[in-house]
């Protein structure tokens, strides 16, 4: 006889787990989440940056920003732990000048709208406040490497209540919580093919010959999506691409000294911050020409970060931070974005199958809207609002949508 649930959600990331325990604290309902990784953190979330900034041009997606980051910075409140895990580090996050000084001032007072702090800082007030970061204002050559003379004179925006948080102890609360709320989580489950008839969703069928009846899905499986639309037998109008992302980590020398925020460096191509108790620097990509590399097989990624790509951002890390005379232990590694390729924004919601529900292509995203994201999911499946539920309607994000107008098809977008 089949096993049966009232929602199966495909994939124990952050949006999937989220979505676990925002339905079953609205629900009397059996929920079971699926993965086929052996445990917490082996798909797109193990390898996020888990960056939390505000900055987006939609105000829709500010809104969703604001919401996700929320949760994350009431993270007790969310999950219900009285010792979590995972923490929000507000070190804030600096867009550092490019040149224009327009755009700060006016970008702030936009951020103020939202009820976002932000401030404008000049030269000295950079220096003040986070002194081993160059207020520099011409991009560094990645034709030769050659230094210049740096010159500044330009205004830079910082997000006040910006940060990051740790994205693999955010699983692990979300797995505590959700699995005291009665949700089924099992990992080394690959979901093989969905029961679908009459237009509805019936159930699906896992490797181990298994059949589980459901009549909700949650299509939570990132890089993985496509599969289970296949499953489904639905012709995704959207591209969704599995795409390589590299991440570079190094140590933190004594000479880089002070706070650091969260930098997005718009000149050089590049974002970083700290990790391990501010002991180490990640840095990364936000150039479009870095997230284009698609992957066929998520399953065979090439895991590791290349050496040319490693060489040019450490070069373009050390130009805003001038006290890595120095870098000891570079590694490197790879993770996976699921980039819609129509509009970099992410599909969320109902599809024409009864009953099967969305959440793919968050383009990079996809960490920082997940509390959001979420809560639009539980919303849509129950009918019924709770804590911590976004503003947004998330109408806009529809399966059904056009493509949305976006000047950048950028994780800056």
């Amino acid at each position: 006889m089949a096993r049966s649930a009232d929602i199966v959600i495909i994939g124990a990331g952050i949006i999937g787990l989220c979505t676990a325990v925002q339905i079953a604290r609205r629900a009397k309902a059996s929920i079971t989440v699926l993965d086929k990784g052996a445990g917490p953190g082996e798909g797109s979330t193990g390898a996020s940056s888990a960056v939390c900034r505000y900055k987006y041009t939609r105000p829709e997606m500010v809104r969703l920003a604001r919401d996700g980051i929320n949760a994350y910075q009431h993270w007790a409140a969310f999950t219900g732990l009285d010792a979590p895990l995972a923490r929000f580090h507000r070190h804030g996050v600096l867009w550092s000048s490019d040149g224009n000084r327009d755009w700060p001032a006016a970008e702030a007072e936009r951020l103020r709208s939202f009820g976002i702090a932000a401030d404008v800082l000049d030269d000295d007030a950079l220096a003040e406040r986070f002194p081993a970061i160059s207020p520099c204002v011409l991009a560094p050559d990645f034709e030769t490497g050659a230094p210049h003379k740096c010159s500044g004179g330009g205004l830079h925006l910082l997000e006040v209540d910006g940060g990051y948080f740790d994205p693999v102890d955010a699983l692990h609360d979300l797995i505590t919580t959700a699995r005291a709320l009665g949700v089924d989580i099992r990992f080394r489950t690959r979901v093989t093919g969905c029961d679908v008839s009459a237009g509805a969703m019936r159930g699906v069928t896992l490797a181990s010959g298994e059949r589980l009846a459901c009549a909700n899905l949650v299509n939570a499986a990132g890089p993985w999506c496509n599969d289970v639309f296949d499953y489904a037998g639905l012709a995704c109008p959207w591209p969704l691409s599995p795409t390589r992302i590299q991440i570079v980590h190094i140590d933190r020398p004594e000479a880089v000294a002070g706070d650091l925020p969260v930098c997005v460096d718009p000149l050089a191509g590049i974002y970083f911050r700290t990790q391990n108790r501010g002991q180490q620097i990640l840095v990364s990509s936000v150039r479009k020409e870095d997230e284009c590399e698609r992957v066929t097989a998520p399953d065979d990624l090439a895991n590791y970060a290349n050496d040319d790509f490693t060489r040019e951002k450490l070069h373009a890390l050390q130009h805003r931070l001038p006290g890595l005379a120095s870098m000891c232990n570079v590694r490197g590694c790879s993770g996976l974005y699921t980039v819609n390729e129509s509009d970099v924004h992410p599909i969320v919601g109902e599809t024409p199958i009864k009953g099967f529900y969305v959440a793919n292509g968050f383009s990079g995203h996809g960490f920082k809207l997940a509390p959001a994201i979420a809560s639009l999911l539980a919303q849509m499946i129950t009918g019924v609002k709770a804590d911590f539920d976004t503003s947004e309607d998330g109408g806009f994000l529809s399966f059904s949508r056009a493509p949305i107008d976006i000047a950048s098809k950028s994780v800056l977008a």
